[in-house]
């Protein structure tokens, strides 16, 4: 609003005045006139806060009383009218003006009318008094009316130049891309914004905005369409494609549950969601593969820890678990060796990106709009105004996103993966616990020898370390990868190893969090830096398990 406030007019029986008043200012409550009339509300505008203005417009019609200006009449070059045109009244000059001009008048002509009388309707003491204008003053040409604007032309995506929306997610077999029509449809009455002095457009406004179109994202706003299919809702993600990162970058590895606390959140949605995840993949025809894990123990050491963990998963309710010996191992995986190992045979995998690209079209099918290119950079709540005090209660969040454009919404979930702690800033909660990305690196088998691996086989965890070590995971694709050690990456979306962000970088080092971890694990961190340097070191690790493994038969 600036340092301008709300514009209020009201009407006495006697006078229209217009009151402008400013935020800084307190404000006096309006007293009714004293006969008991109503106040009656008119628009208009003032020139400078704190002013008592007359309106030119009185209630029901009434104009003021203005002196009438005259008409200006063509005249030929002596200054006389021009033939065709009546002579009007002109006022009464002196005999030595008239004879100056040439300008005599001819007898038998009557007196000029008298000048109008002045009105009777005063303004207000304390306002400035309007001088009457003179009535023979030139008019100004008219001045010539802008050529028509260009039609507003969308280009794909958001970002470019002339207000371009956010691209709407279409399905690849559809053709990918477009402009915004969809969020346009739902625009509920507002214009567009766009940064300053904003471009006119239909703002998009929605019940539900979830920001995130990874597979987390996709889920929860599948979800609450089916549960609340009169709502709007709409996902915000940031990248041109859907489940670019984290739901693209991962194993694919449908876990049974294993390894979670008895009782535990997270074991109950592991156990449940295996099952769910291949119902589901069974509905949509979605390729997977139940392939089972083998966690293999190497040393005798290992043994109580590898029980401890085969009770964990009886108390998670996971289905199938058994221990086998070394020969049901080699029965099980032909090159593999362990003394003992926890059989999981309903373990898979699956291509997760394609799920999440399941997820968006259910999204859509039940009335979604998925805007992708929109990177939310702000979050705040709308500010009432005189015109849009209806919308602004109706959906007070603004989100916006780092072009500047807007959409308006009643509630906003946050499911944006590595960036959720920011997010969460940004929204006005706490940023803690902070997010410290860290890079698993994998090696990829060589196609002519992943006949060696059947199924996934993992290690048996050491619980004084939070990774799991190296293991070898088949692909969708029919390729093994082999890993991961981890590593602290450089960058919170760096998958190559040396893509780096300043700032990433800067908000790692300085959180005291990644300290306390590195002192509590030096040893074991070092190692794995140690290993990410070397192949030679990795490869020693697979051959750990599967001895035939070398270091020609691996690829980095």
């Amino acid at each position: 609003m600036g340092t301008w406030g709300p514009l209020i007019a009201f009407c006495t029986p006697n006078h229209s005045y217009l009151l402008n008043t400013a935020f800084s200012h307190p404000q006096k409550s309006l007293q009714p006139p004293r006969n008991g009339s109503l106040l009656r509300l008119h628009t208009g505008c003032a020139s400078f806060p704190k002013s008592i203005v007359f309106l030119k417009k009185r209630r029901e019609g009434k104009r003021r009383c203005y002196t009438e200006r005259q008409p200006q009449l063509p005249k030929q070059q002596d200054g006389r009218p021009a033939p065709g045109f009546p002579l009007q009244a002109q006022p009464a000059l002196s005999a030595q003006r008239a004879r100056s001009r040439g300008d005599e008048r001819p007898e038998g002509r009557p007196p000029p009318p008298p000048p109008p009388p002045p009105s009777r309707d005063p303004l207000p003491p304390g306002c400035p008094q309007t001088p009457s204008k003179p009535a023979n003053r030139p008019r100004k040409p008219p001045r010539a009316s802008p050529p028509p604007a260009a039609p507003h032309r969308r280009r794909r995506g958001a970002g470019a130049e002339g207000g371009a929306r956010p691209a709407v997610y279409r399905r690849p077999q559809d053709g990918g891309g477009g402009g915004g029509a969809a969020a346009a449809a739902a625009a509920g009455g507002r214009r567009w914004r766009r940064g300053r002095g904003g471009v006119a457009g239909p703002a998009p406004t929605f019940d539900v905005a979830v920001v995130g179109a990874g597979i987390v994202g996709l889920a929860s706003a599948r979800e609450l369409v089916r549960r609340h299919p009169s709502l709007t809702f709409a996902v915000l993600e940031k990248e041109k494609e859907l489940a670019h990162h984290q739901s693209g970058h991962n194993s694919g590895v449908i876990h049974s549950g294993i390894y979670y606390t008895p009782g535990s959140l997270k074991a109950k949605l592991c156990v449940q969601g295996a099952a769910l995840c291949y119902e589901y993949c069974d509905q949509k025809g979605i390729p997977y593969k139940q392939c089972g894990k083998l966690i293999v123990a190497i040393e005798q050491d290992e043994i109580p820890r590898l029980k401890a963990l085969y009770e964990r998963g009886l108390q998670n309710n996971v289905r199938g678990l058994k221990l086998i010996g070394a020969k049901e191992i080699q029965a099980k995986e032909p090159f593999c060796r362990g003394l003992m190992a926890l059989d999981s045979p309903y373990t898979g995998i699956v291509n997760y990106k394609q799920v999440a690209q399941s997820y968006a079209e259910d999204f859509q099918e039940a009335g979604g709009t998925i805007l992708t290119d929109f990177e939310v950079t702000n979050m705040e709540m709308a500010k009432e105004s005189s015109s849009e005090s209806a919308d602004g209660l109706k959906y007070p969040v603004i989100v916006r996103n780092s072009k500047g454009e807007e959409i308006y919404c009643r509630h906003i979930v946050t499911c944006a993966g590595l960036y959720s702690d920011r997010l969460s800033e940004i929204s006005g909660c706490s940023p803690e616990p902070r997010i410290v990305p860290f890079r698993g690196d994998y090696l990829v088998l060589k196609p002519e020898k992943c006949y060696m691996v059947k199924g996934n086989i993992y290690p048996v965890p050491n619980p004084r370390f939070p990774f799991l070590g190296f293991h070898f995971t088949p692909r969708m694709d029919g390729s093994v990868w082999l890993g991961p050690n981890a590593v602290l990456a450089f960058k919170r979306e760096g998958y190559k190893l040396f893509d780096f962000s300043t700032g990433d970088f800067l908000d790692a080092v300085t959180y005291s969090g990644l300290w306390k971890l590195v002192l509590r694990n030096l040893s074991y961190g070092l190692s794995e830096m140690y290993r990410a340097c070397f192949l030679s070191a990795q490869v020693k690790q697979l051959q750990k398990f599967i001895p035939e493994v070398t270091i020609n038969d691996v690829l980095r």
